[in-house]
């Protein structure tokens, strides 16, 4: 993980986990459905958010080194990582 962005994706973290106490006070207050799920809908908008962060993250440092390496195996090990990461959040 670049240490660069390291700050930035846990204050965004935080900020997402300060987001979903507030939907669990929101739901233990009895709101209208719609405006807890609104919110549901901006955690998980946030969370993708970090996750293309770190995916950028990723093909930037990780993948690029594979790649600048020369090693073909790790350039195969480095892709298989992300092809069944990326089967994974198709399931």
């Amino acid at each position: 993980m670049e240490r660069a962005n390291k700050p930035k994706l846990l204050n965004r973290l935080n900020r997402i986990e300060g987001q979903v106490r507030g939907v669990a006070r929101m739901i233990e207050d009895g709101r209208y459905c719609i405006d807890v799920l609104t919110q549901i809908q901006a955690v998980r908008a946030a969370l993708a958010r970090v996750e293309t962060e770190m995916l950028k993250d990723h093909l930037g440092h990780c993948i690029e080194d594979a790649i600048v390496s020369g090693d073909a195996g790790e350039q195969r090990r480095k892709a298989s990582e992300l092809i069944e990461l990326l089967e994974r959040s198709a399931r």
